[in-house]
């Protein structure tokens, strides 16, 4: 797959130079609040999540986002589309917004727009879902930007920081996505 681009970002190939700050941001509290992590990693763990990532079919390898500064582009998280279902044509799809200085910057709807968009161009998928807790509102706002609705609610499905809350599972549909589309 060739480099993703957008109005203001791009998503990349993963690369090892790109491990030492998914390795600080992992470790940043308030970075893997609305994240399934909730125990350190260290580099080394990093390092060997990175290593499998050759074994992992082409298209459900992460990417790395980046914005464009001047002439330069900065890494500013990463995501992916995972669990492939070929039978029933659908993909989870995730993302980390790691650099604290580039959040409420509208990157995060932006991505997951180009990742739906990868998702039924590239990989002709019918449906592209995530999971998202309830306490994750700026995330929720983002995700409905790039068209995404409510699906579903599991209830007190997550453990954290002392408190259980719900998860919620949001969809889009290609034909909703395609709508959307023809709209623009």
């Amino acid at each position: 797959m060739s480099i993703i681009y957008g109005d203001r970002i791009r998503l990349r190939a993963v690369e090892r130079e790109d491990v030492n700050k998914f390795h600080e941001w992992v470790n940043d509290p308030e970075v893997t609040r609305g994240l399934a992590l909730y125990l350190p990693m260290s580099f080394a763990d990093e390092e060997n999540w990175f290593n499998s990532l050759a074994k992992r079919d082409q298209k459900e390898k992460p990417l790395a986002i980046e914005v464009r500064k001047g002439k330069n582009w900065k890494l500013i998280g990463n995501c992916g589309v995972f669990d492939v279902d070929h039978v029933n044509s659908s993909a989870e799809l995730g993302i980390l917004i790691g650099e604290k200085s580039e959040w409420n910057k509208g990157y995060g709807a932006e991505v997951m727009s180009l990742l739906v968009r990868h998702c039924f161009e590239t990989l002709n998928l019918n449906r592209a879902f995530l999971r998202v807790y309830t306490k994750n509102v700026r995330a929720v706002r983002s995700y409905e930007k790039a068209g995404f609705v409510l699906e579903g609610r599991l209830r007190e499905a997550v453990y954290k920081f002392g408190k259980y809350d719900d998860v919620l599972i949001m969809s889009v549909l290609r034909s909703e996505w395609m709508s959307k589309a023809k709209e623009k």
